[in-house]
């Protein structure tokens, strides 16, 4: 994998002479006050404006400022006209659209798909300040507004919506972002280093339609250029025939033609760079489950920038082509992006409104990018890539001095050093060879890879070297934990237990059964009763009272109800009381997706032999399995008694210590109420058939018996 040229390279821009903005402006009379007469760029998002680096669309503006770009932003605009996209005037380059830091329909949406009360990354919070499918709707306002700009579109939306995909709120396939939206070009993944090589090369009078060799990029083409070697997928990796079922009236001849098998001959040298594999088109995925099920592996199968293949599949007369990913950015790369002069506050323009988002995250600190997890249920692979992109010590420090020294309302803690993990800081592959060559989807799944190098001993040294800074009182760490490397490494645990918890910490075994942990890439329960075990041991060595907070998602590809009654057991056992519970929500793109919608397993080989995923679809049922999480809710207790019932488990119901749910329910004063005899006669009908059965007795002699 040849490391391309230093973003922080390039000549500077014309407009650097500019200087740097206090913050991007937002309108025609702050870019009045910087001497701008025009935007080089325009960035659109569906976020609130916040110069900090954990919102994408700051991190990109002040990137291309740096550059010497000027760059003007347009947040949450009215979407109903092409009058709120003309405010800036019209861009000298391009405009760059994205939905903000999430899915426009997750941010929305629940898991029941209903509409979301609150939406963190707007003004005190306020909903309905996006449209659905955002990029598509900004994407199109943008050419109204002015035609002939080029548009590119980016962020967490588009980089999921790059080939033909799931989409769970409206049940079925849809087309690839890129014609939906009629963007110019598509920048997928972590967009530093194609949009300043897209920027630059556009200020010098290349044509986006010439772009067509940036990686991490896609766009609209038609055919396969000279040089390039095609690669149907399906020799790559045999999905086998769709399940057909036979016309029982249809004639059938009385002899049988033998079917003859053409090998598949290719040069057995390609050079990958000049190969292309083409997916199955959209109109295959729509009509074959398994042909989707197999297009969503070899899709995953191609994400590893050292070895990945260009990807093309076909949507209508054109083709959606998909460079491979772009090459993770070095250490001094990532430092500068961090270190770029933010403001660390939301816009001016919003006065004394609150931005729950922000207030989340304004006293922590970003310290490494990517996750080699691989969870199935996660979008963090698709988007970030599985290599850890980690800052500096030194850089990471500077920041947290920064906090301490500029944020508004800083008490002197930091609430977070992390990223998508807690604790894969400086974590890599131990031989840079194999890591190129490497095909796996996860470095830790089934078991933790011996070519990973799973030393803590950086993130030790960063934690250590932070608590003790002059200001600083407690440094937490929020982040998402991985239990099963940080059993790896006790003196971690003896350092995060002792000095970065503060009474609770969040962890997510996510369930504690072999068949949805297999489907979800999680290690087994095993793992976190022994970081378990570690944890209250160091807790209690350092005469603290503290807990942990295990998650658990509910309805996941490949659970069963008998599954969620397990896992119950396990939460009673361990007295866990889950207050929130989530169920599973398939976004674009994610493994877990596919298997929610083909019913088929991508992490296997594809065909028709292969055994099903079990899928919880209807909301019924999706319901019944949060209800397990949250056994101890009278709201719960008759729908779990009617489950424990129909599954043979009446001896569950009861008020006993080893019954999950009791023979009773609350009334609203708060008395206890039996239930309705029909529920009552099916909870106790399999109990009595048990204790006669276990004596032997004849039913009908014990009924005649108690009569005289």
């Amino acid at each position: 994998m040849t490391q391309p040229a230093n973003i922080f390279s390039y000549r500077p821009y014309w407009a650097a002479r500019f200087g740097v903005s206090p913050v991007l402006p937002m309108s025609r009379e702050e870019m009045d006050d910087l001497g701008w007469d025009s935007c080089d760029v325009i960035l659109v998002t569906g976020d609130a404006y916040v110069d900090h680096p954990s919102f994408g669309m700051a991190l990109i503006g002040r990137l291309l400022e740096a550059q010497g770009f000027r760059v003007g932003i347009i947040a949450q605009p009215d979407w109903s006209h092409a009058d709120a996209f003309r405010e800036l005037g019209r861009p000298n380059l391009f405009f760059g659209i994205t939905a903000g830091n999430m899915d426009s329909m997750v941010n929305r949406y629940t898991s029941d798909r209903r509409i979301r009360s609150d939406d963190a990354y707007t003004p005190d919070g306020e909903a309905g300040k996006r449209p659905d499918r955002s990029v598509i709707v900004y994407a199109q306002r943008a050419r109204e507004a002015f035609k002939g700009v080029p548009v590119i579109i980016g962020g967490i939306e588009a980089s999921l919506r790059r080939i033909a995909h799931y989409d769970y709120w409206s049940d079925k396939v849809r087309r690839s972002i890129l014609p939906d939206s009629k963007a110019d070009l598509l920048i997928f993944g972590n967009a530093e280093r194609a949009i300043v090589e897209v920027a630059h090369r556009m200020a010098k009078g290349e044509k986006i339609d010439q772009i067509r060799d940036i990686r991490g990029t896609g766009y609209m083409s038609q055919g396969i250029p000279e040089a390039w070697f095609e690669i149907d997928s399906t020799k790559l990796d045999t999905p086998g025939a769709k399940a057909v079922h036979k016309d029982p009236y249809q004639h059938q001849p009385d002899c049988k033609q033998a079917i003859r098998f053409t090998p598949h001959n290719r040069p057995s040298r390609l050079d990958r760079a000049l190969s292309v594999v083409r997916l199955p088109s959209y109109d295959q995925v729509v009509e074959d489950e398994i042909i989707y099920a197999h297009a969503s592996r070899v899709f995953h199968l191609e994400t590893n920038p050292g070895n990945a293949r260009a990807l093309v599949q076909q949507h209508g007369k054109r083709d959606v082509w998909l460079n491979p990913p772009p090459i993770p950015l070095t250490t001094e790369e990532l430092d500068r992006v961090y270190e770029l002069p933010y403001s660390r506050t939301p816009h001016p323009s919003y006065g004394e409104a609150r931005n729950p988002a922000w207030e989340m995250i304004r006293h922590s600190v970003n310290i490494m990018r990517g996750c080699f997890g691989g969870c199935t249920f996660c979008s963090i692979t698709e988007h970030e890539g599985r290599i850890i992109q980690s800052r500096s010590e030194d850089s990471i420090i500077r920041e947290v001095e920064t906090i301490r020294d500029q944020v508004p309302g800083f008490t002197g803690n930091i609430s977070d050093l992390g990223g998508p993990t807690a604790n894969m800081y400086r974590l890599a592959c131990k031989d840079k060879t194999i890591e190129s060559a490497c095909r796996r989807l996860s470095c830790v799944f089934p078991g933790i890879c011996p070519n990973l190098n799973t030393d803590h001993k950086p993130l030790i040294n960063l934690y250590r070297r932070s608590r003790k800074l002059p200001g600083i009182k407690r440094i937490f760490i929020a982040s998402g934990l991985r239990y099963d490397l940080a059993i790896r490494s006790p003196e971690y645990i003896r350092e995060l237990v002792t000095h970065h918890v503060g009474g609770y910490l969040k962890i997510a075994p996510e369930h504690t059964e072999a068949s949805p942990l297999d489907k979800m890439m999680k290690p087994g329960i095993e793992s976190y009763e022994q970081f378990k075990r570690l944890f209250d041991k160091y807790s209690a060595e350092a005469g603290k009272e503290q807990y942990l907070i295990p998650y658990f998602i509910a309805a996941h590809p490949g659970t069963s109800d008998k599954d969620m009654l397990n896992l119950a057991l396990w939460l009673k056992r361990n007295n866990f009381r889950p207050d929130q519970v989530q169920a599973f929500l398939p976004t674009p793109l994610a493994i877990a997706s596919a298997m929610y919608h083909t019913g088929r397993n991508p992490l296997r080989k594809i065909g028709p032999g292969r055994a099903n995923v079990s899928v919880v679809r209807g909301l019924k049922q999706r319901r019944l399995h949060k209800a397990f999480l949250r056994y101890h809710d009278p709201k719960n207790w008759p729908m779990l008694r009617d489950a424990l019932a129909r599954m043979g488990r009446s001896d569950l119901i009861g008020n006993g210590k080893k019954h999950l749910v009791p023979s009773w329910q609350p009334t609203a004063d708060g008395r206890q109420k039996q239930p309705s005899p029909k529920g009552r006669n099916q909870a106790a009908r399999a109990p009595i058939k048990q204790r006669r059965q276990k004596r032997g007795s004849n039913p009908k002699r014990a009924r005649n018996s108690r009569s005289k």
